[in-house]
């Protein structure tokens, strides 16, 4: 069995692409809204991919901006300048 990890958002207009990229680059996530955040849950391992959030922004952006929006989140963290990844150790 495999432990989730998740990640909490603010729910506004600035995380919404954010969003969108989460799950383009992790198809075995699973999104709920609620009213003021989105919860993103995925089995194992999640990884917010700085190129395909700059995507959808149309913009530069940079993975410390997360920390704007963020709420909450569970898993241990490996980050560096293009990827962030929340995982559990085996």
């Amino acid at each position: 069995m495999t432990a989730n990890v998740y990640i909490a958002l603010q729910s506004n207009d600035d995380t919404r692409p954010i969003i969108e990229a989460i799950t383009e680059a992790n198809p075995h996530a699973v999104v709920s809204q609620f009213p003021a955040m989105v919860k993103i849950d995925a089995p194992g391992h999640l990884t917010i991919v700085r190129e395909l959030v700059s995507e959808k922004l149309g913009r530069e952006w940079d993975l410390q901006e997360i920390h704007l929006n963020l709420i909450s989140l569970s898993g241990n963290i490996d980050e560096d300048d293009d990827a962030f990844t929340l995982h559990w150790n085996a």
